[in-house]
């Protein structure tokens, strides 16, 4: 071979050496340039973790393109070796190097002295490991990867060989100094430019990061403010439901009380007119009698002047008269010929009548009819003298009567009922012997008057004694003492307790079956009530219990009335009447009641609970009573639909005729209803009924009519155009059914 081609053949050699090493260079360092472009430092980062191949070592060069595969069989044993890189990961059987999908055991070059096979989904990369050189001056020729050894000093920096090797001419005496001080200011140059370029990658990163934390904060920012316009608006609406619960029900109210002044109004009016047609009829009453009065005067007065005239006439026949001495027969006289006695006209002095007094003596604004006398609002301050033996009725209501005298009723003493209510008759004024000859007194009315005490002394007969609205403060074991015929007492309206009325007071009452108690002030229910009462009424006082011995004496009971007191449900012994055979009715309306009462009479038929506070009724509370309850009345309470379980009728449903449910809570008609085959009249009226099943009250599957005469359901929420067509359909009469007004608009 000829020196010339030798020659060129190694400078070939030294440059292809020296242009590798200088491509080569950025891949070791981890970066790419080309073409004077930059990358930041996170395009860098995301290609060495998808683009940048494994290096892997002992394993051949291949001078291969980038863009095709290249098969070689030697790499079909390269996962017998250890790497000493990261594994890429890939699909199954492929690799994805720079978009483009690399088969299994594919081989190329992405870079001068690197190879890279794709081994089972894997990249696996290696670089060229270049044997160190003891010789001075090495060149690395165009192509090749490793420098080979020459004594040819280069001329340009790109000619000189490995760095690692001391190269510098002036050191080694084969060059001039200004070469290698090139080349060591081209490196300064470029590791400056590297810091430069990392430098910028890192605060390109941090400005990406204070970026991405102040978009983090804006987001988070914006999503409370978001929670909070949230919030203000949950708010404002829970004000604005609040305020409109509010107003709904001050309407409600206002509605209530409306309707409770109308009805107010319209009692005071039916109450004024019932007054009025009372004193009408009493006014009526009166100019009849003081018509017939004066049509019977004036009958008295022609036949008065008849039978003067007549007695004239015959006083001036006798005076006329001659008797005549022929007439005389022996001992016979001739009798003066008799005038007949007109019809209906009464004997000249006719004799005072037994049972009709003579009106002349009649105090002013008294009234006669047959055997009573009424002297009503006579204005009289004491009882007037009397003395008509067949009168029976004497009324004297209404007057100003102060004392009631011994002889007070000497002249009439077959009377049988004696009115002095409304008088101010005091118990001083009362004389010990006033009432003892009248042996057929059956009735006496004392209402309205200053009595502290009760009078002694009264008939035995009596068998109504009526002394409401006084001042009575005690009643001792003698105050009722030979009363055995008492059938009524009424003591209402007074300052009765139990602390000032004996346990004996009611003794001698053998046959009492009516006590009015009302308006006083018990606590309890008083003792020693007679065993032959039927009716006991004591509203209107301060009861609050009921003890297991209050009616153990009075099995004959058949109405209580307890109505406005302070008995709750837990204050009634279980034992205080539940065994009573013969009580129907009992009446504990306007109360303080929470539940229907348990332990109620089994014979109990009529109950009354309006308004009370309750809002439960407890299931199987009516179960034990026989024949069974027909009349429940449960207006004006707190009940609501969880307060009814379908057994809290349980035991009347066949027996309920009137059911009253009406202003109450409940929205929805009650469990029950449509088995309630006996049922006449049926309130849920002024509820907050919205809607309610077509079955709710006509069940489909029982065939037979109910027998409701009526059904209340106005003052509700129901839209009535919404109402099932066979809701009502069980119904005889559709006119039973008012639905009208309605609570919505």
């Amino acid at each position: 071979m000829q020196p010339k081609t030798i020659l060129t053949l190694m400078l070939l050699f030294i440059l292809s050496l020296s242009l590798a090493q200088e491509e080569g260079s950025p891949l070791r360092k981890g970066k790419k340039r080309r073409g004077g472009q930059r990358q930041g430092r996170n395009k860098q980062l995301r290609q060495r973790s998808s683009d940048v191949p494994i290096r892997l070592g002992n394993v051949p060069v291949t001078n291969a393109d980038d863009s095709s595969p290249i098969f070689i069989q030697s790499y079909k044993s390269v996962d017998e070796f250890e790497s000493n890189y990261n594994i890429l990961p890939g699909k199954k059987g492929q690799c994805t190097y720079h978009g483009i999908t690399m088969f299994e055991n594919a081989v190329w070059s992405p870079k001068p002295c690197i190879t890279c096979m794709c081994s089972k989904g894997n990249i696996a990369c290696d670089e060229v490991k270049c044997t160190p050189l003891s010789c001075p001056i090495t060149v690395k020729p165009t192509g090749e990867c490793c420098p080979v050894c020459t004594d040819i000093v280069p001329d340009t920096p790109e000619l000189s060989g490995d760095s690692s090797e001391p190269n510098d001419p002036s050191e080694l005496g084969l060059g001039p100094p200004h070469a290698h001080a090139d080349l060591e200011e081209r490196r300064r140059e470029e590791e400056e430019e590297q810091l430069k370029e990392e430098e910028e990658a890192r605060q390109e990163e941090e400005e990406r990061l204070r970026k991405k934390d102040e978009e983090r904060k804006k987001r988070r920012k914006q999503k409370k403010l978001e929670e909070e316009r949230q919030r203000q608006l949950f708010e404002e609406r829970r004000r604005e439901e609040e305020e409109l619960r509010e107003k709904v029900e001050e309407e409600e109210g206002e509605r209530r009380r409306e309707r409770q002044e109308e009805e107010q109004q319209r009692r005071r009016q039916e109450e004024e007119d019932r007054r009025n047609r009372e004193q009408a009829e009493e006014r009526e009453r009166h100019r009849r009698l003081q018509e017939e009065r004066r049509q019977e005067e004036e009958r008295r007065r022609r036949i008065e002047e008849d039978w003067r005239e007549l007695e004239e006439d015959r006083e001036d026949s006798r005076e006329e008269e001659e008797y005549d001495e022929d007439d005389l027969r022996g001992d016979v006289f001739r009798m003066p010929p008799r005038v007949p006695k007109p019809e209906g006209v009464p004997p000249l002095r006719p004799p005072a009548p037994e049972n009709i007094p003579p009106y002349s003596t009649l105090p002013v604004g008294c009234m006669i009819s047959d055997v009573t006398l009424s002297c009503n609002n006579a204005k009289l301050t004491g009882i007037p003298p009397l003395s008509v033996r067949g009168l029976k009725s004497l009324n004297l209501e209404g007057n100003a009567i102060t004392t009631i005298p011994a002889e007070a009723f000497n002249g009439i003493p077959n009377l049988e009922w004696i009115d002095l209510s409304k008088n101010k008759i005091t118990t001083a004024g009362i004389h010990p012997q006033a009432f003892k000859n009248l042996k057929n007194l059956k009735r006496l009315n004392m209402d309205g008057n200053l009595l502290d005490q009760i009078p002694s002394d009264l008939p035995s007969t009596l068998e109504e004694f009526k002394i409401n609205e006084n001042n009575l403060q005690s009643m001792d074991e003698d105050s009722l003492q030979d009363l055995s015929n008492l059938i009524t007492l009424e003591l209402e309206g007074n300052m009765l307790s139990e602390g000032n009325v004996s346990p004996l007071a009611f003794k001698p009452l053998k046959r009492l079956s009516y006590l009015r108690l009302g308006r006083n002030h018990f606590r309890t229910v008083p003792q020693g009530l007679p065993a032959s009462l039927e009716e006991l009424y004591i509203e209107n006082n301060l009861i609050e219990e009921i003890s297991e011995t209050a009616f153990n004496h009075t099995k004959s009971l058949n109405i209580v009335v307890l109505r406005h007191n302070k008995i709750d449900e837990s204050r009634i012994a279980r034992l205080a009447w539940i065994n009573h055979e013969n009580l129907e009715s009992i009446d504990l309306s306007h109360n303080k009641l929470y539940h229907v009462p348990s332990f109620l009479p089994k014979s109990l038929i009529h109950l009354v609970l309006v308004g009370n506070q309750i809002e439960r009724i407890p299931g199987y509370v009516f179960a034990h009573m026989k024949p069974g309850l027909e009349y429940l009345y449960l207006s004006f309470n707190k009940l609501d639909n969880e307060g009814i379980d379908p057994v809290s009728f349980f035991g009347a449903y066949h027996s309920l005729v009137e059911l009253f449910l009406d202003h109450n809570q409940m929205t929805a008609v009650p469990p029950g209803i449509n088995e309630m085959r006996s049922l006449l009249s049926l309130r849920l009226n002024d509820n907050k009924i919205r809607h309610f099943e077509p079955e709710a009250i006509c069940d489909p599957l029982n065939i037979e009519d109910l027998n409701i005469v009526t059904l209340r359901m106005d003052n509700n929420l129901i839209d009535t155009r919404n109402i099932s067509p066979t809701a009502f359909s069980c119904i005889r009469s559709y006119s039973s059914v008012v639905l009208k007004p309605q609570k919505i608009k």
